[in-house]
């Protein structure tokens, strides 16, 4: 049986203010593999990878960016893979890379990833690189997609549930934390202020790691309270409980064969090794399609698979970093994997996409690096780590540890790429709803001076059907959804022949 060992990683992080002219994402791709490349006995290895996986950078295009890569690393790999988009990308990607170790395809892989997000000026910026990959940094979350690109991956909703103003995270996400907020059963001041806790012990974390974006530690009040710097985004989140967008970070991980390392490694640091990882979507893609906001069956088959491939159970893992693009996530992960709130366990080892940075496509990249850096230094012995593609679409899971594997990996991701499909069929949508309805969630979009912009209804109809509507733009309205959890009620729903769109009437 043939082991799997991260023997290198690397973090970088691009402060805003600097002197030099910025790094693009390959720039990042480069200094953090580089910096993985320096855990190994004879850095001079990277040369000599057979296998360079990247991360598709979701801030800078590049037709083939292995291929540039591993030219700017002197290397020539038998194997070159760019992964498509999703947060789940940079665990997929390992999850791949040890089932080639296992299988002799391969015997040592690169991980890589970066993205470059901070808006810089014209000045600031690398005229090759602007001419070459036309990077404007910092425009929006996708702004290095081609608008020619054809993967159906690009898309995180439906064209309907962007007609409605729902097409972006900070508006699809705030949806489930709705939900959740209905099922506690708490008034919303004592919800958010849960919430807000959590929220607070992930920026503490942050706030210690040398990688961080943010060293801020802020306190339940200051998230929940809105202001100059902490607005509202979408019911119910601040801008504070959103993913933190415009940073420059990169960060690589280097897998090898057992019997590779042992070339390779360091004898000062404990050998980490991966022991199995998990891979699944939902069956129901999009919001719209989606019959329960606040559970997530693909993510607990992820784990369950990551678990039971390594031969482990929960209560074996010492700690956890659970993706953390917004607060519901990391709570939806939690009831999935049975996890109580006065689980002492850490659930972030970085602080998060809030605080830490790495939104886009490769956060759980760094969050694996720092797992993998705490285990080689004898701070923990064994840790989990899930990641999240789109809306509680995709998802990756794995474990790492100072503990040799007990199992054999080398068909896991094959399984995978056969049977990665959980969770009920997709629901029936009546694009034109009509009638009365039951309201399952809802948020609130807001202005940048502000005041409330428009409210998303999701529910259902009396026949069962998914319905999507907007409210009339009232005062009163937004205040009663913002205070009085509307989960449960039975609304009216007239659909408008001029606007095209359902509205719901209270």
């Amino acid at each position: 049986m043939k082991t799997i060992v991260v023997a290198g990683w690397g973090q970088v992080t691009q402060p805003k203010e600097i002197e030099y002219t910025p790094k693009d994402p390959m720039g990042l791709m480069i200094e953090a593999s580089l910096e993985a490349g320096q855990r190994l006995a004879d850095p001079s290895a990277l040369t000599r990878l057979d296998g360079i996986m990247v991360v598709k950078s979701l801030s800078t295009h590049y037709e083939a960016p292995g291929t540039e890569l591993a030219a700017r690393l002197g290397a020539s790999p038998k194997f070159i893979h760019t992964s498509k988009i999703g947060g789940n990308s940079p665990q997929t990607l390992i999850n791949k890379a040890a089932g080639m170790i296992a299988r002799n395809e391969l015997d040592s892989v690169l991980v890589v990833g970066a993205e470059a997000y901070v808006p810089r000026s014209v000045n600031n910026k690398s005229p090759e690189n602007n001419k070459k990959h036309g990077n404007n940094f910092g425009s929006s979350l996708l702004q290095g997609i081609p608008q020619d690109y054809s993967g159906d991956d690009a898309a995180g909703s439906t064209p309907l549930e962007n007609f409605y103003g729902i097409e972006h995270p900070m508006q699809g996400f705030p949806l489930f934390e709705t939900a959740l907020w209905a099922a506690s059963g708490l008034d919303i001041t004592e919800y958010m202020h849960k919430v807000a806790s959590l929220w607070s012990g992930f920026s503490q974390v942050a706030a210690s790691h040398p990688h961080s974006w943010s060293k801020t530690i802020r306190t339940p009040g200051e998230i929940i309270t809105p202001g100059l710097h902490n607005r509202p985004i979408a019911f119910p989140y601040n801008k504070f409980m959103n993913a933190f967008v415009t940073v420059d970070q990169g960060a690589a991980v280097i897998l090898m064969s057992g019997e590779a390392a042992k070339k390779h490694s360091n004898i000062n640091r404990k050998t980490v090794y991966f022991l199995g990882g998990g891979y699944a979507e939902d069956r129901q893609r999009f919001m719209i399609q989606k019959s329960d906001f606040t559970s997530s069956p693909p993510l607990k088959a992820s784990v369950e698979k990551a678990l039971h491939r390594s031969g482990l159970n929960i209560s074996d893992i010492e700690c956890f970093d659970l993706y953390s693009c917004f607060p519901c996530a990391v709570s939806i992960a939690r009831k999935m994997m049975n996890l109580q709130e006065n689980d002492p366990r850490p659930l972030t080892l970085t602080g998060g996409l809030g605080f830490f940075g790495g939104p886009g496509n490769n956060y759980n990249l760094h969050a694996i690096a720092t797992l993998v850096d705490m285990i080689s230094k004898g701070e923990k012995k064994t840790g989990l780590v899930t990641a999240l593609g789109w809306f509680m679409y995709k998802h990756a899971a794995g474990i790492y540890s100072s503990m040799p594997p007990m199992k054999s990996i080398e068909t896991n991701d094959l399984e995978d790429d056969k049977n990665h499909l959980a969770g009920p069929t997709p629901l029936t949508i009546d694009d034109q709803a009509s009638g009365r309805g039951i309201i399952e969630t809802y948020t609130i979009i807001y202005n940048h001076d502000q005041s409330p912009a428009y409210a998303v209804l999701y529910g259902r109809t009396t026949k069962g059907l998914r319905f999507i509507a907007k409210t009339l733009p009232d005062p009163e309205i937004f205040q009663t959804l913002s205070s009085k959890n509307m989960v449960g009620e039975s609304i009216t729903l007239k659909f408008d022949l001029k606007s095209k769109q359902t509205i719901g009437l209270f």
